[in-house]
């Protein structure tokens, strides 16, 4: 009874997502106040209904309701209670059963933290956005129902998730990924009601800001835990492989972040308005393409869930729709917005223009290193592989070219900036970096390294220049604290922002030029040496988990004779499904982690297979985009966007 509940759910979401989607377009097109006030409870009635049917799913997992399909197929009796809940979202079912969640609960979110905005500019946003719901919601209902019955016989157990998935990383990956994806539709919905309604002013743009800032972050966080989790659980040590899936959610954090600088600018300059707009409708696409790669089946990887040709037709629909439609109206309106301030070639909206051009070139690049091995095998010409060397000698030089104008924005001005005063400004940080990329390859490697010099130069070129500006807010300043209190929560984001992309580079530059590995055969009592610490193998023994089988070796690790840390890495046999599973143990610091990885058996057992990782500064790379999710968090968070009256936002246009 419960499933059919949250079916039944489902429907009346769906129903209220229709409404949504016609009823406040409606009112807003004919100035009918009483249809425009609708959208508001039509969006908590819609996220409702999806609460519910998320409910009635996660019931059905907890209580092992097997005689629903998609609960056999990913549970299992034996699974601990916190991996059959994140079971919910561990295949194409529940996983999209979960993106309309969120995507209801952005839109509730929009209605009920957007007082300040116009009655009829909501009822667009909203309508929008309730449009977007029924595409997906018809998806679920059509192709994609999670609360399918085995009648009149179905499995007395379940098939068990994928080993892969029965993992933290799965409880808190996916629900972030989904926020930052879905979250671009706010963007997206209020570039077209900007477009719908001619209002594509520098207020459009500060009324979508917070919303593409959380968005952008959660996008961000989404793939600093899909990185992270990559590390530890495949056991190979890497921490970004290029895999198709991983691009898939990389191309719209990129463009979002080109979005975040042009809504900048649209909003403090009242320029670059077709530009930003055209990024908004391109970054909720390319989440959308995401979708089509993951679920379509054309892609085969660990984080691909579905392989029905139907399910992908049906969101390549979606997709077709959503930018076709986008397309053609930006096309009909953006020829009639213009800018309303000028500016000269020195100046922070140009180095921002630079910025957007760098960061969607990077995403042309990882869009056609994706599609194209795609396309040449759909046109039957047989099968090409583009993998990490093409990614890196495109994208490492363009990032770092980037990067340098990214140090040189922070110390410009708006409209115009003089030579003089950009030199005044600049020199010593550049001096700084360059010394210390030069100087740090002796102190911490053994010599020269011409990636650690311009690695560590640019990351130091940005930090430098953000700490000299922030150091130049204070020179007139009577005292510290009120200086600290005028400046905006915008302005602290943006620091921090710029420092996580500079902690990460430094974090993805030492961690590949200095890692050390060895894959060895090792029995009891052997030992390797490795960056300086001793790895004794001391044996193997039989656990037992609460659903699998494990040998668990013991490898006590030494430095200069001193007991550093006991790692017990293990090979796991999963009593289901019966996959073998290596789960590695890493002893984790802020300036090097110590990974070991538990191989095959050897010689009937005597010996084993084992792979020992020394990682310096691998923690920086998480490190920098938690510091970039926070940087966009904190934007948002700034009080400019809470104003609720209409008169205090045009005082801030």
């Amino acid at each position: 009874m419960i499933p059919e509940i949250g079916e039944f759910a489902l429907i009346i979401a769906l129903l209220l997502s229709v409404v949504l989607a016609v009823v406040p377009m409606y009112g807003a097109t004919t100035a009918n106040e009483m249809w425009m006030s609708y959208a508001r409870p039509l969006a908590m009635g819609q996220f409702l209904f999806v609460i519910v049917s998320f409910i009635c799913l996660g019931y059905a997992f907890a209580q092992d309701d097997f005689s629903v399909v998609y609960v056999a197929q990913h549970s299992n009796s034996q699974m601990p209670i916190q991996f059959k809940l994140s079971a919910i979202w561990g295949g194409h079912e529940g996983s999209l059963l979960l993106w309309a969640l969120i995507l209801c609960g952005w839109t509730f979110a929009v209605s009920r933290f957007s007082k300040a905005l116009p009655l009829d500019m909501l009822a667009r946003v909203l309508s929008v956005m309730g449009i977007i719901a029924t595409g997906f919601i018809s998806f679920l209902l059509i192709t994609s129902s999670p609360f399918e019955r085995y009648l009149p016989r179905f499995p007395a157990d379940g098939a068990d998730l994928n080993p892969l998935l029965q993992d933290f990383g799965l409880i808190v990956h996916p629900p972030m990924l989904y926020m930052g994806y879905v979250g671009f539709s706010v963007a997206f919905a209020f570039a077209i009601a900007a477009l719908l309604s001619g209002r594509m002013d520098a207020a459009w743009a500060r009324w979508s800001r917070p919303w593409t800032n959380v968005a952008w972050a959660f996008l961000g966080l989404g793939i600093t835990l899909g990185s992270w989790w990559a590390y530890y659980e495949l056991g190979w040590g890497g921490w970004w492989f290029w895999d198709p899936v991983e691009n898939a959610s990389l191309m719209p954090w990129l463009v979002g972040t080109a979005l975040v600088h042009s809504l900048a600018v649209t909003e403090k300059r009242g320029v670059f308005k077709s530009w930003t707009l055209l990024l908004a409708i391109f970054a909720f696409s390319l989440s959308l393409l995401g979708t089509f790669l993951v679920r379509s089946g054309v892609l085969t990887s660990v984080h691909a869930f579905a392989s029905d040709p139907e399910r992908g037709f049906f969101i390549l629909m979606l997709l077709a729709i959503t930018m076709g439609g986008s397309l053609t109206l930006y096309a009909f309106k953006a020829p009639s917005v213009k800018s309303e301030s000028s500016f000269s070639w020195l100046s922070r909206e140009v180095l921002l223009l630079v910025n957007n051009v760098f960061l969607t070139v990077m995403a042309v690049t990882v869009l056609l290193g994706t599609l194209y091995p795609l396309l040449i095998d759909a046109l039957g010409q047989g099968k090409i592989s583009v993998g990490p060397p093409y990614f890196n000698a495109v994208f490492v030089p363009i990032m770092g070219t980037m990067a340098i104008a990214m140090g040189v924005s922070v110390a410009v001005r708006w409209r115009e900036t003089s030579t003089e005063t950009v030199l005044k400004t600049l020199w010593l940080p550049a001096v700084i970096s360059l010394l210390m990329g030069l100087i740090f390859p002796f102190v911490y490697g053994s010599g020269f390294d011409m990636r650690v010099f311009l690695g560590i130069s640019v990351s130091l070129w940005i930090i430098s220049t953000v700490v000299s500006e922030f150091i130049g807010k204070f020179r007139n300043a009577q005292t510290l604290s009120s200086r600290l209190s005028q400046l905006s929560m915008s302005y602290y984001g943006m620091m921090l922002a710029h420092i996580g992309v500079a902690v990460t580079a430094i974090g993805i530059t030492l961690v590949s030029t200095y890692s050390e590995e060895r894959d060895m055969r090792m029995a009891k009592g052997d030992s390797v040496e490795l960056a300086g610490y001793q790895f004794t193998f001391q044996g193997t023994q039989v656990v037992k988990g609460a659903n699998y089988m494990a040998d668990q070796a013991t490898i006590e690790v030494t430095e200069d004779g001193q007991s550093v840390v006991t790692l017990h890495p293990e090979k796991r046999r999963y009593n289901v499904k019966r996959n073998m599973m290596t789960e590695a143990d890493i002893d984790a610091g802020l300036f090097r982690d110590l990974y070991v990885a538990l191989g095959e058996p050897l010689n009937e057992g005597e010996a084993w297979a084992v792979r020992v990782h020394y990682k310096p500064y691998v923690r920086w790379l998480w490190l920098g985009g938690i510091l970039m999710a926070l940087g966009g968090l904190l934007t948002a968070a700034d009080k400019r966007y809470r104003k609720s009256s209409r008169k205090q936002e045009s005082v801030h246009a």
